[in-house]
């Protein structure tokens, strides 16, 4: 969802890129409530919520999961894959650290607690125009740049310049469409005209504004805004940094002036003196490094790793933790995904038959530990998934578009191939692609599955983490049996990235995380215009007059209901549609870490475990 969702989600992530810096939002994602009041128009406010009222008060000390009595001080050390290039914050080129989500700060900051809403951080209040078609954001005077120099509305209109520029990554020029005009109102103001009003278009459009990170004119404004940079960036946030060798290491320390440092939003959060992230090549040596004491905390995000990799005096004796935490989030889409660019997966049929090679029920029990549940939605977890078949009003808005649909649509609900891990239940799958192979014309010569024009089925799946062979690889061993070859390749990070970003693959490993409020960032997902947008998160390629319709009243939804609506029905479609082969998720955080840390009584309700809010017990 927005950007500043993702800058949080991915600030301890085991592997980052530009993409992913842009994209991911596995973490820190809003639900809605069901109330359908409208925006405050007319009125300065300190925060904005979409439906209803924002829940914390003008001038609140502290968010409600942060202890402002927590000890500052210590270094923490984190492990990270995947290494860095750039410290630009918008261009598409390099891979950027998720750490500059401690540099750079946005003019409005997400409550982890409640609706889907925002508070002032760089800006003290908020104005949205009586007519809804302008929000002017008024900037706190106390905030600064670490050179001291106030942030200013040149610095605001410069940024929202610069990420919006043809060079700059496409995402933002997606998720800002709507913005018609960016003006000065003032030193410290600056207002937005949208190129319709909120009742008419995106209602999100005003609170979305305030995620994009801010820069310092001054510090930007003789740089090529559009290339890679390694030169330490000028920052207004809690931390700075301090040393760093690129794809190897990189330390931040605490501004110890920080303006924001008694602020509301950042009260009882940024304890740690100094935060060093190292970079590693897998995550078994990060996971060794945890155990050995050379990393502090983790994210766990392998089931293998979880269930057998934590053992010893350490974790016996209480002294290195593992906790499973539940998340109450949409799970979003993981799976195999298919290339439509590609001519060999322009068929449908294909993509449904190669899905029925994946026996999702043996890899649980053999290599996951039962740990996972099978996805079958892209917004699974939540209220938003489609079921069943559609009715009432979901119904009226797939009508228009029948005749680009599958009639099965309309009469199944959508199920991804199940067995029950056995053999006798693969052959069962095995078989029934088979049979659609075979009715679409696809022929077995010698051993070879050939397409209805005589070409081979061969292709590619494109994966940068070893640890996901060992699911790929039975999965093209089933495939083989179908007479189909799937190849599978393992590249370094810097090479996936930058096939990533030219959509230069055949399938791939691919994930479209998921909040309780979708919107403009779906239109990178899923649109026609999106799948040409190189840097887009339109992975698949797919181009559906459905889709890109859908798209847009998932967009201008006016109340929780027309959302839950329109996302169901858009929901449907891409899962009729065969994009991915479905993988699993599981509804926790899986987090280990030495039992070094003091943290607050509870974690947001609506957010993973943030390590912000903790503290060293030493620091005391």
């Amino acid at each position: 969802m927005p950007f500043q969702k993702t800058v949080l989600a991915k600030m301890f992530s085991n592997m980052f890129s530009k993409t992913s810096f842009a994209l991911c939002t596995l973490a820190l994602l809003l639900c809605f409530s069901s109330s359908s009041q409208a925006l405050v128009y007319g009125k300065r406010v300190h925060g904005l919520a979409l439906y209803g009222d924002v829940a914390l008060k003008r001038g609140f000390k502290h968010f409600p999961y942060a202890n402002p009595r927590a000890a500052k001080g210590g270094k923490v050390v984190l492990g990270t894959q995947g290494g860095f290039d750039s410290f630009n914050p918008y261009s598409l080129k390099g891979r950027t650290p998720a750490a500059l989500g401690l540099l750079f700060e946005s003019l409005s900051v997400v409550g982890g607690d409640e609706d889907f809403s925002r508070y002032g951080r760089l800006a003290v209040s908020m104005l949205l125009g009586k007519e809804g078609d302008s929000i002017t954001y008024f900037l706190n005077p106390k905030a600064r740049w670490h050179d001291g120099k106030p942030v200013t509305a040149e610095d605001v209109l410069f940024s929202f310049q610069a990420a919006l520029a043809e060079s700059s990554n496409p995402f933002y020029r997606q998720y800002y469409a709507g913005i018609e005009g960016i003006e000065k109102s003032g030193e410290r103001a600056i207002t937005f005209r949208f190129a319709r009003s909120i009742a008419n278009g995106s209602r999100e459009l005003s609170l979305i504004i305030g995620d994009l990170p801010i820069v310092a004119k001054h510090d930007w404004q003789n740089r090529d805004i559009a290339a890679t940079t390694l030169d330490p960036p000028l920052g207004s946030g809690p931390y700075r940094i301090d040393d760093f060798e690129a794809g190897r290491t990189l330390s931040l320390e605490r501004v110890e002036d920080y303006w924001g440092a008694n602020e509301g939003f950042a009260r009882g959060l940024y304890n740690f003196e100094r935060i060093r992230y190292d970079d590693y090549r897998d995550t078994n040596v990060i996971v060794e490094a945890l155990k050995a004491g050379k990393i502090d905390f983790r994210n766990e995000n392998s089931s293998k790793a979880w269930a057998v990799s934590y053992k010893g005096d350490a974790l016996t004796q209480g002294r290195l933790i593992k906790n499973l935490v539940p998340l109450a989030l949409p799970q979003g889409m993981q799976g195999y995904a298919f290339n439509l660019r590609r001519d060999l997966f322009g068929d449908p049929v294909l993509r449904e038959a190669i899905a029925y090679a994946f026996d999702f029920a043996w890899s649980n029990k053999t290599l996951f530990y039962d740990q996972y549940k099978r996805t079958r939605s892209y917004f699974d977890n939540s209220s938003l998934a489609a079921t069943g078949v559609p009715r009432g009003k979901e119904l009226a808005l797939l009508t228009p578009y029948r005749k680009e649909l599958p009639a099965r649509l309309f009469s199944e609900a959508y199920e991804p191939p199940s067995s029950d891990g056995t053999p006798r239940g693969l052959r069962k799958n095995l078989e029934r692609g088979e049979r659609l192979l075979s009715k679409a014309g696809y022929k077995v010569v010698d051993g070879v599955r050939l397409t209805p024009q005589g070409t081979p089925v061969v292709f590619e799946l494109l994966l940068f983490d070893p640890l996901q062979e060992r699911i790929a690889l039975p999965f093209a061993k089933n495939l083989q049996r179908l007479g189909i070859t799937m190849r599978v390749r393992t590249v370094d990070s810097a090479q996936y990235v930058a096939r990533l970003e030219k959509f230069d693959y055949d399938m791939l490993v691919s994930a479209w995380g998921q909040s309780s409020s979708p919107g403009n960032e779906q239109r990178s997902m899923w649109t026609s215009q999106a799948a040409a947008l190189r840097g887009s998160s339109n992975y698949t390629g797919v181009r559906h007059v459905g889709i890109d319709a859908l798209v847009e009243k998932v967009i201008a939804a006016k109340d929780r209901g027309e959302l839950e609506t329109s996302v169901r029905a858009l929901d449907r479609v891409l899962q009729w549609q065969f994009l991915v082969v479905p993988h699993f998720h599981i509804a926790s955080a899986r987090i280990v870490y030495w039992d070094r840390f003091g943290m607050p009584k509870r974690f947001p309700r609506q957010s993973a475990p943030s390590i912000l809010t903790w503290w060293l017990r030493e620091a005391g």
